[in-house]
């Protein structure tokens, strides 16, 4: 088994329910960790074999861009759903934080996963 992790991935969305949030693009930051039977991979060493990331992470930048949403949990819900379409994801974890979402924070950040 491997681990992949995809770190800081800076997207620019609509989310939250406050009318400036529904007209103001506003980041997020996501974080995904997918793990995945890679025992084919390592003998053959092809890349038939593997789990693309990029291809997942370029369907998720996509979604998440082009994606309208109130909550953080539904986002984050969303994204872990299509991670975990590939029957070869056994687990996933996702975690998207927003940036400046409350005073004197950072960020507020939702995390869910999912197992085979």
């Amino acid at each position: 088994m491997a681990v992949i992790r995809i770190k800081n991935l800076l997207i620019p969305t609509i989310i939250g329910f406050n009318p400036e949030e529904r007209i103001n693009l506003q980041d997020v930051i996501i974080n995904l960790e997918i793990e995945v039977d890679i025992s084919k991979a390592v003998i053959t060493d092809h890349q038939d074999s593997i789990y693309n990331y990029k291809t997942i992470t370029k369907s998720i930048i996509s979604f998440v861009s082009e994606s309208n949403y109130n909550l953080l949990e539904k986002l984050s819900y969303e994204v872990l759903r299509m991670i975990m379409e590939d029957e070869r994801v056994l687990r996933a974890k996702v975690e998207i934080d927003k940036p400046k979402a409350l005073r004197f924070s950072d960020s507020v950040s939702v995390e869910l996963e999912a197992k085979r």
